[in-house]
C-alpha cells in the first residue's frame, strides 16, 4: 500500500475512482511545493527572450534553468519548515 501526493488537479478523478490513497494536499500551493517559485523565475526568463520555434524555446530554457543560483534553491528548501507551519496554522490557506 501507498499514498500519493498530487496537485489535486480535479482531472485526477481516475484516483479516487481506484481506490488509491490519496495524501490531503492544497491544490499548487506555492507555500508547500517551492519549485513553483522557480517554475515562475523560468517562464519570466524564457518569456522575456522570445523564443520563435521549439528547438529555440527548449534551448532557452535549459539556459534560464542552469542561471538560477543555488543560493535561490537553498533559500526555497531553508524556507520550508516556516511555510509549513504556517500552512497548518491557516488551515491549508496562503498565510
Amino acid at each position: 500500500m501507498f499514498t500519493l501526493q498530487h496537485d489535486n488537479d480535479p482531472k485526477h478523478t481516475w484516483l479516487h475512482n481506484n481506490s488509491v490513497t490519496v495524501l490531503e494536499w492544497p491544490s499548487q500551493s506555492p507555500d508547500l511545493n517551492p519549485i513553483e517559485h522557480l517554475w515562475r523565475d523560468l517562464k519570466m526568463a524564457v518569456h522575456q527572450r522570445l523564443p520563435s520555434n521549439l528547438t529555440e524555446l527548449e534551448r532557452i530554457c535549459k539556459e534560464e534553468w542552469q542561471r538560477i543560483p543555488k543560493s535561490k534553491c537553498e533559500k526555497l528548501a531553508a524556507s520550508f519548515p516556516k511555510n509549513t507551519h504556517g500552512c497548518i496554522r491557516s488551515k491549508g490557506c496562503f498565510y
